[in-house]
């Protein structure tokens, strides 16, 4: 909690992602990626509540099974309609501030979160969120957005394109002049735009495996820096991915 508004982070997966199916539940350091999301997002000192949101699709059961397991809360929604899904999870769990945690993203810094959700709060933002174009922006996968409840909802209520659904939060974060946005340049080592820390290829998992096999078992809680520093030692390990193209969806945004 901050300033009396209520902090939830909601974790967006599913089973059926077409490029990596089933990655939620691959392996990292002998724990399941959404396991590792779920823990690292509680570590948030800002955060008062981390719910799964997934879908209806009985393939996601092994998800529902593993936030039990792990009395983890969850939400179950539509597939296709994220941002709906995201702001039911948000409305059950009373949240005043909601952090958009993707399940595609398991190296997520609790730390990079709480600068955002201390941005938004504190300068009455819209939306605080460290996905920048160019030169300045953090590596694929340490991207994070916080968003105002309200102005998440309203979304949800105006948006009538499937696609600005299925891409939750994009008329917010495009539309600069309408809402008010923070945006967090990348600054010294965490300048590295061609580093891809996002799961969505098999050479991803290989990377990001690779990082978890050397710093997870030294300190559960590394941060990005940790992991920056590690890779700029192992060029070998950054090339497994290099070649990865990031899809181009119609509307900027991810959906898991």
């Amino acid at each position: 909690m901050i300033n009396g508004k209520r902090v939830v982070a909601t974790i967006e997966g599913r089973m059926t992602s077409t490029r990596l199916p089933g990655k939620i539940m691959m392996p990292l350091a002998g724990k399941p990626v959404m396991a590792h999301m779920i823990e690292r997002h509680r570590r948030s000192k800002l955060t008062d509540e981390v719910v799964v949101a997934t879908t209806t699709n009985a393939t996601d059961d092994p998800v529902v099974a593993l936030c039990e397991e792990t009395y983890c809360p969850y939400f179950r929604g539509s597939e296709a309609d994220v941002l709906g899904r995201i702001v039911e999870a948000g409305k059950a769990h009373s949240a005043d501030i909601l952090v958009q945690g993707m399940a595609d993203s398991p190296l997520v810094d609790w730390r990079i979160v709480d600068r955002l959700i201390t941005m938004l709060a504190e300068g009455g933002y819209d939306c605080a969120t460290n996905e920048f174009k160019g030169e300045d922006s953090f590596p694929d996968g340490f991207d994070m957005r916080v968003y105002s409840f309200p102005v998440l909802q309203k979304a949800a209520e105006v948006d009538k394109d499937l696609a600005l659904h299925e891409h939750a939060g994009y008329s917010i974060r495009s539309q600069p002049k309408k809402f008010k946005l923070f945006h967090w340049k990348a600054e010294g080592v965490m300048r590295w735009r061609a580093l891809r820390l996002t799961l969505d290829t098999k050479e991803d998992h290989q990377l990001i495996s690779a990082v978890y096999d050397e710093l997870y078992p030294k300190n559960t809680d590394f941060s990005a820096e940790d992991v920056v520093a590690f890779l700029k030692k192992r060029p070998d390990l950054v090339a497994l991915n290099s070649g990865v193209k990031q899809r181009a969806p119609e509307h900027d945004g991810k959906a898991v």
